[in-house]
């Protein structure tokens, strides 16, 4: 037996800087950080006092423009914060740090929280004259009209002050599951395929469950959830506790259910959420058929979980390293023209990723930042196909902020979720059709095939099912039912039996895989993906079928931010998401895709 092999710490990393994220772009020293944030509680002090001065229209203006220079700033600090402490979850000095910016939003929150009810305390023909009073209002209309829309689930100042107040204690359990999932939690040690013992890690858990030897996978497989198992109690109580404060806030603000409130907060009609779990639980046919050929394609009498996501077209030459995966991408997704493949460029030089695993470095992958910074990507990244489309995916909600921000004002410049994985699925979607149609090998094609037919499991099917299961979990702590370990477990392993069918036996460690999901700490999150892939299939294809008409349109709602709601923004783009068309195509293609995965490899 060789040597353990450890993870390289952040100081090794950070002896090649190329494969770094460069944030002294956003503070040069942390000095300069802590002047911003002491900046920051100065603003925050300065907004709190015109907490009852918004009387007329220059008061309103006054008001609002003091807000977002607050929170311009915050999250300036905040992002230079979390991300020193995402790059090394177990350096105590960026932990504080990211605590004390969870204190300052929390401050913010607070200071700022009159702005909502001073807005809606003044009637639609009041505001309608505000414009003609104060002409500069006019450059806030839409983000006021937001404002007032809130009528209803608005409390009185003093009522929104204290709930904002703590929004650090409605975010405790999200805070205490991150430190012991990426920093506290250990795995037991395993040998890979090269014979060498190492640690296990998350990075290294999806790379092995991506081995061709089977024991590999398996072994990864009982040793990652055995960990997970030693403390399952505690994680149903962080998440019995995030889903109690979803519900607190949500009742407090006089929704009948969190997921009212958070279609609301994101200008999404409930509909939306129940036509995908109606239509993907309509086609759950189609999943069952995929892991049926899968196991009959690996030749096992008894397919399990961990054979889920080793490819089943055998190994293939396929050299990606992080350098070839960026001539990839550039080529794959040239159909988006210069102007996109300029932002992707200077998102390769000017350091904005952060690219290779290390010890304490936050797990999975993402795109962040805020107005006034790089929209970097954090990467722990393994030399696989599937982090290919990880590195599109994050690049695509990149160059979405990149656009955005260069052509929207401060108080435009963000979008939300719902439309920020449309644009990083669509890149996903491009770059395997520019595989499909680059790769001459049979091999490489049904592996490209196989991957397609994963990644859509996994982002429609496998989100689905999330949502599904988040759904459940708020509305079991809103009935008062406890969330233990044992109902979570039961609840999530009946499910997933549900998605994958009777091909597929049922491993008692499945019922964990709650336990390990940070998405369920984030209120209604995940069906986004799923709606993103669906949407991403009608995009990509009209930007293949047709770039000369559907790239501008595109760009322009990549451009858009938050200045129209977002339905209205992606219907501008040519997908209108309030009828159910464009989850039938995304099915249809998919289906389409295993008829043809399954021919090549019946030859």
């Amino acid at each position: 037996m060789t040597e353990s092999k450890k993870q390289i710490t952040r100081a090794e990393v950070e002896k090649n800087p190329s494969q770094t994220w460069d944030l002294s772009q956003i503070f040069k020293t942390d000095d300069d950080w802590e002047a911003a944030f002491k900046l920051s509680e100065e603003k925050a002090q300065a907004v709190a006092k015109l907490s009852d001065t918004v009387k007329d229209a220059g008061s309103l203006l006054t008001a609002v423009k003091a807000v977002l220079d607050l929170f311009r700033l915050v999250e300036k600090v905040y992002v230079y914060a979390s991300m020193k402490s995402d790059q090394d979850t177990s350096n105590n000095k960026y932990a504080a740090f990211d605590a004390r910016v969870a204190g300052l939003a929390a401050k913010s929150d607070s200071a700022s929280s009159f702005l909502t009810p001073a807005i809606i305390a003044f009637s639609p023909e009041q505001l309608a004259s505000f414009y003609k009073d104060a002409p500069e209002l006019e450059d806030y209309h839409h983000l006021i009209d937001t404002f007032a829309k809130k009528r209803d689930h608005t409390l009185p100042p003093a009522e929104e002050k204290l709930l904002a107040s703590a929004g650090d204690v409605f975010s405790s359990s999200s805070q205490t599951f991150s430190t012991l999932n990426d920093s506290d939690l250990k795995y037991g040690d395993v040998v890979d395929e090269n014979g060498d013992t190492v640690q296990l890690t998350q990075g290294l858990y999806s790379t092995m469950l991506e081995s061709s030897d089977r024991k590999i996978r398996q072994t990864a497989f009982t040793t990652l959830y055995a960990a997970y198992g030693t403390y399952k109690n505690t994680f149903a109580s962080t998440l019995y506790g995030q889903m109690k404060a979803d519900n607190f806030l949500a009742s407090a603000h006089h929704f009948k259910s969190a997921r009212e409130a958070a279609t609301f907060r994101s200008d999404i009609p409930e509909t939306v959420f129940e036509s995908l779990v109606a239509s993907t639980d309509a086609h759950l046919a189609l999943l069952h058929r995929y892991v049926a050929l899968r196991k009959k394609l690996l030749g096992v009498s008894e397919l399990h979980t961990y054979d889920l996501y080793t490819p089943i077209t055998g190994d293939v030459d396929f050299p990606v390293d992080f350098e070839g995966a960026k001539a990839i991408a550039l080529e794959a997704l040239k159909p988006l023209g210069d102007k996109y493949l300029a932002g992707l460029q200077r998102e390769f030089d000017e350091r904005w990723i952060d690219v290779p695993e290390n010890a304490g470095k936050r797990s999975g992958a993402y795109s962040g930042g805020a107005y006034d910074t790089n929209p970097y990507v954090l990467l722990n990244w393994q030399d696989t196909l599937d982090n290919i489309f990880t590195l599109v995916h994050e690049s695509g909600h990149s160059q979405h902020s990149l656009l955005t921000r260069s052509n929207q004002p401060y108080q435009y410049g963000d979008y939300p979720i719902f439309l920020a994985e449309i644009a990083s699925t669509t890149n996903e979607m491009l770059l395997t059709d520019y595989l499909l149609k680059t790769q001459t090998d049979p091999k490489i094609k049904a592996y490209v095939l196989n991957h397609y037919l994963d990644g859509f499991k996994g982002t429609v099917f496998r989100q689905t099912q999330f949502a599904e299961f988040e759904d459940w979990m708020h509305k079991q702590a809103q009935a008062g039912v406890a969330l233990t370990a044992d109902a979570l477990s039961k609840f999530y392993g009946d499910l997933n039996k549900k998605f994958y069918g009777d091909a597929l036996t049922f491993d008692p460690q499945i019922a964990l895989e709650w336990a390990r999901i940070p998405h369920f700490y984030y209120d209604y999150y995940v069906y986004q993906y799923a709606t993103g892939e669906s949407a991403a299939t009608t995009l990509s294809q009209g930007i293949i079928d047709d770039p000369e008409k559907n790239v501008p349109l595109y760009l322009g709602y990549l451009s858009a931010g938050s200045s129209d709601y977002p339905l209205n923004v992606i219907k501008k783009a040519g997908v209108d998401m309030e009828k159910t068309d464009y989850l039938d195509k995304a099915f249809a293609v998919f289906e389409n895709r295993l008829d043809e995965f399954e021919k090549l490899m019946s030859k």
